[in-house]
């Protein structure tokens, strides 16, 4: 057989060497172990528990040598070797040389692949002379070895790869012939050609010691575990309400891998918070010049993190049945995935999953979960404070800096609205994680929110929408202002009294029961209509708090206001709460008062 291979002009030079006895023979790639994964624990922020596990063959000093490096967090790898008959001495990571077997797809790999057979050339001369045939045998290719480079090199060189040379030996009828590799236009071979060649190059090796009671064997049953950045779980639901109190809920989730191949693993996702202190920390085990970068849902301070207030990543669940057979017997069909099962690990609640496979990159969506929850419809009303009328001038002109807000503010302030909700009660054995929530009825959209964090038994409100058939009108004035009220360090404060009122009509055609929270700054005095009032201890409960997603004009004018040293000696953020019946085409007002000092 004779094959014929031409050289372009433009040729990409690549020559390989020929390794001398003395050097150190690199290890071959194919000889290097790949511990599967087994298992993988993900947690809502993208970091993962993961464990390898698996009998891997043995190099002839007896130990596992593996090109997988993992990338872990600080102080949470831990090999191991589970075989009776191998103690694991150490692990060490190196950068190593390895041979790698390719196909070739060039003149020099072609030549490089066939070292010693006979051969017919054709030599490219300059454009005056015919270009030159002749039959030679292939010598080899020249370089400088990584032992001469080693040693010629100064001193902490380190490892080194061959030198590649440019020329090719030919042994001819005259004797051996150096020819650049470039003048070569085609050549063929005589006889069955190789169609791969061998080139060393450098690797990450991970090198399990082991330690043999008698003679080593071929294989030995060893595994690590390790924490990791790169594969993570974003859960949703599902929530289907049919109008009388019943609501289907459904979990899904979206599985995201960036960290390596899984096949056919136990994956168990967590509901709950992981505390790993070191979680910014590399291991030096993890052997990279720099860690592998990740997409935005691996960051924790992308937008995508962030956008659920950090609240989806920081809360999980499992459910199994015998795989069934192929019709008419034979192999098991592969239908995917298999749910498991749910348990409660200490703090943590887990959903397993088994029969994973997921390439790196790749994504998949795993539904979960689904179980039936009583709920039923509330309307609820939060009507925020007000900055005080002696700050109204400097709020304002605050404001005119976001363009329109003041305009914003005012309307927020005068015209709150209230919303229509679900209130599910959480009576199955699952926790409701922290995740999006699509609410339907009847095949139709009714709105996506946020489902808050809810353990077994526990009640969570859902928002649907603005109730806009509950009409509210609010109104407060100044009742008295009396001056010289109160002396504090030399200093004379005025006190302020004030009474508001809430009108709330009823136009929805039913009975509702709406639920009103009024934040009022200063000192909250009395409310009829059964309401509740109290202090909020501003240090520790936040629920006084705007939702910056709703109200940024208002959370502007807070935040944007330098409180002098004495507002808080005098004054704090007092709550009132009404629950209110309405009957359809009713109104109820609802009244209250408190006061404030100023100076």
């Amino acid at each position: 057989m004779t094959v014929k291979m031409s050289f372009a002009a433009s040729i990409f030079v690549l020559a390989f060497s020929i390794q001398s006895p003395a050097d150190q023979p690199a290890a071959p790639v194919s000889a290097l172990a790949k511990m599967p994964v087994k298992e993988v624990t993900v947690f809502k922020d993208g970091t993962a528990f993961v464990l390898h596990a698996g009998k891997m063959p043995t190099d002839q000093a007896g130990n596992v040598i593996m090109d997988y490096l993992p990338a872990p967090i600080l102080g949470t790898f831990w090999p191991f070797s589970s075989d009776g008959d191998a103690k694991l001495i150490s692990v060490t990571a190196s950068t190593q040389k390895v041979s790698i077997e390719r196909t070739a797809l060039n003149i020099p790999e072609f030549i490089q692949a066939n070292i010693g057979a006979e051969v017919a050339v054709t030599e490219v001369t300059d454009k005056t002379q015919p270009d030159k045939s002749y039959s030679a045998t292939l010598v080899g290719v020249p370089a400088r070895s990584s032992k001469e480079l080693e040693e010629t090199s100064p001193p902490n060189s380190g490892q080194m790869l061959p030198q590649k040379g440019e020329l090719v030996l030919l042994k001819t009828d005259a004797g051996v012939k150096a020819v650049n590799i470039g003048q070569i236009r085609d050549i063929t071979i005589k006889g069955q050609p190789k169609a791969k060649s061998v080139h060393e190059e450098f690797r990450n090796l991970l090198t399990l010691k082991l330690q043999w009671k008698d003679k080593p064997a071929q294989a030995a049953d060893v595994g690590m575990m390790y924490v990791q950045r790169g594969v993570r779980w974003i859960p949703s639901y599902k929530v289907s309400i049919d109008g009388k109190g019943s609501a289907a809920v459904k979990l899904q989730a979206t599985l995201i891998n960036e960290l390596a191949d899984l096949d056919d693993v136990t994956m168990h996702l967590v509901v709950g918070v992981p505390t790993f202190k070191f979680h910014d920390a590399a291991d030096p085990m993890a052997f990279q010049g720099r860690m592998a970068q990740l997409s935005q849902y691996f960051q924790r301070d992308a937008r995508t993190t962030s956008a659920l207030s950090n609240a989806i990543m920081s809360q999980q669940v499992r459910v199994q049945a015998p795989e069934p057979a192929a019709e008419g017997g034979g192999q098991p069909r592969d239908l995917g995935p298999e749910i498991a099962g749910s348990s409660k690990r200490e703090d943590l609640f887990v959903y397993e999953v088994k029969n994973v496979t997921l390439k790196k990159g790749q994504r998949m969506v795993l539904p979960i979960a689904e179980f039936t929850l009583p709920y039923k419809d509330v309307y609820t009303l939060d009507v925020p404070f007000a900055p005080p009328s002696e700050t109204l001038a400097h709020f304002l002109n605050y404001s005119r800096g976001y363009g329109s807000d003041d305009i914003q503010v005012a309307k927020m302030l005068h015209s709150p609205k209230a919303m229509h909700k679900i209130r599910l009660t959480n009576n199955s054995k699952f926790p409701l994680t922290t995740a999006p929530a699509l609410i339907v009825q009847d095949d139709r959209v009714l709105a996506q929110n946020l489902m808050q964090y809810t353990s077994v038994g526990g009640d969570v409100n859902l928002p649907i929408t603005t109730a806009v058939d509950i009409k509210v009108e609010k109104k407060d004035k100044e009742t008295a202002r009396t001056p010289n009220a109160a002396i504090w360090k030399d200093h004379q404060y005025g006190r302020v009294n004030l009474e508001g009122v809430l009108k709330l009509t009823n136009r929805r055609g039913n009975p509702v029961e709406i639920e009103v929270v009024r934040h009022v700054l200063g000192n909250v005095g009395e409310a009829d209509q059964d309401g509740k009032v109290e202090m909020v201890n501003v240090a520790e409960d936040t629920d006084y708090l705007p939702d910056s997603t709703g109200t940024e004009p208002f959370w502007y004018w807070w935040r944007g206001y330098g409180w002098p040293w004495w507002w808080y000696h005098f004054n704090g953020v007092g709550r009132i709460s009404w629950k209110v019946k309405l009957d359809a085409d009713k109104s109820a007002e609802l009244k209250y008062t408190w006061h404030y000092y100023w100076e």
